[in-house]
């Protein structure tokens, strides 16, 4: 069993405020919303809303995964914003540190996903029953000193785990990943090196662009 142990509250960091909506960044080992246990209550959306009372979540990032979220402020953006990440309006970039040299430059992983439902939270690739999840990723860089890839991560889907899956499917887990990388590549990091970079979207509102940016500490 995991202790689960949120970083300190130091203040919200946040990448981008208007009247509608919020974009913050959620530091690693921070829930996005609220867990079933007590102890697990403490998460980015009650310390935005103690800050900003109207703010809903939109959508979620993995406890362990840093980076760019949206909050939307008040229910009808809160449709407006659920709407574009449902017809995939919303373009998100991931970066990751992953285990190993990737040798294509590019590439597009395209592997159904469903819950490991004896495992869970785990998912896993299922080509039966599993729903379509696609991920294209570009390399950025690779350090033979590590063994390790620096990749860019483009999700045309947005299933549980999906990255963390998709890299480890390729034989590339993202380092530190607690649930999917060997016990070698866990080692290799301290966090899971996976972060929320960049999000572009059209506002709901003035219609204009909106690209939100947010650099990785690794």
């Amino acid at each position: 069993m995991i202790t689960y142990s949120p970083p300190a509250d130091t203040g919200l960091d946040i990448l981008y405020q208007d009247d509608y909506l919020l974009a913050v960044n959620k530091p690693c080992g921070l829930l996005s919303v609220p867990g079933k246990d007590q102890d697990k209550q403490d998460c980015l959306s009650l310390r935005v809303q103690m800050r900003f009372p109207a703010a809903l979540i939109v959508h979620r990032l993995d406890m362990s995964t840093s980076g760019i979220m949206l909050m939307a402020l008040g229910k009808d953006m809160q449709r407006e914003l659920s709407s574009l990440f449902q017809q995939r309006q919303i373009n998100k970039t991931y970066m990751a540190v992953v285990d190993g040299m990737i040798e294509e430059y590019s590439g597009i992983i395209d592997l159904p996903l469903i819950t490991d439902w004896p495992n869970r939270p785990k998912q896993k690739v299922d080509y039966e029953a599993g729903k379509s999840s696609i991920t294209c990723y570009t390399v950025i860089e690779r350090n033979q000193i590590n063994n390790s890839s620096r990749v860019e991560l483009k999700p045309e889907t947005g299933r549980s785990h999906q990255l963390r899956v998709h890299m480890q499917s390729i034989g590339h887990p993202i380092i530190g990943d607690r649930l999917y990388a060997s016990a070698a590549a866990q080692a290799k990091a301290s966090r899971m090196l996976l972060h929320a970079t960049k999000v572009i979207f059209k506002h709901p509102v003035s219609n204009i662009t909106i690209d939100i940016e947010s650099q990785p500490d690794f």
